[in-house]
């Protein structure tokens, strides 16, 4: 027992349980809210991008590649520094809101060409049906388009979701007390490593089966009847 204690002693994690309970209460209000602006925002410039007007798909482009090419770090640098300067009401945002939009802006690039993909693996001839009886642009999307789509690119998107995750432990460096902050504050207060940074890696690894397990239960309702045939 002692030689457990010794490697990873249980006993000092509980005494920053709360402030562990903090951190990740951060890193899920940013993770969760980048994830859901960077869907709808990636849906948008995925249709952007998609667009025969090149006044819209290469701005789209432009911006998407932009991302692609810079550090993320270097991003929220640029948010957290010159957002403010350029829009003096964004400096009273507290760093949680500021990089919070950074990771959004970030991974609605990713997420545009998730789904371009994901729309462009719709065959063709059930968009023309969805013509052939009557239905709208907005209709096809709603119902042909979009729950295909969706369902196609569950994958990536888990992927991309995971690298979101993590990614929020940049935060830490505009001050941002989240999930890693809290491990790094525990080993340098009673220099224990190996408590500090099992428990993060132990931390994530629990979220990322959350979002797993939630992956499987979407792909189930997407597919609807077919999926309990096919099991």
């Amino acid at each position: 027992m002692n030689w457990i204690l010794n490697f990873y002693n249980y006993r000092i994690v509980e005494q920053y349980l709360g402030r562990f309970a903090e951190g990740l209460e951060n890193t899920l209000i940013a993770a969760g809210i980048s994830l859901v602006v960077a869907i709808i925002l990636g849906t948008v410039l995925a249709f952007g991008r998609m667009s025969s007007r090149s006044a819209l798909w290469r701005p789209v482009a432009g911006y998407v590649e932009f991302i692609r090419a810079t550090p993320l770090l270097v991003q929220i640098y640029l948010i957290y520094y010159g957002l403010p300067f350029l829009i003096p009401a964004t400096g009273r945002w507290s760093e949680l809101t500021l990089g919070t939009l950074a990771l959004s802006l970030h991974n609605a690039a990713y997420m545009s060409e998730i789904v371009r993909a994901g729309v462009a693996s719709v065959p063709r001839g059930q968009v023309e049906g969805g013509k052939a009886v009557g239905m709208s642009y907005l209709q096809r999307l709603r119902y042909i388009v979009l729950p295909q789509a969706f369902a196609n690119i569950l994958p990536p998107l888990l992927g991309q979701t995971a690298v979101l995750i993590k990614d929020t432990s940049l935060l830490s460096i505009i001050a941002v007390f989240d999930f890693l902050s809290a491990g790094l504050l525990l080993n340098s207060e009673r220099v224990r490593p190996n408590e500090s940074f099992l428990t993060i890696a132990v931390g994530y690894l629990a979220i990322y089966a959350v979002m797993l397990t939630l992956s499987w239960m979407v792909k189930r309702w997407l597919a609807g009847p077919a999926w309990n045939a096919a099991r």
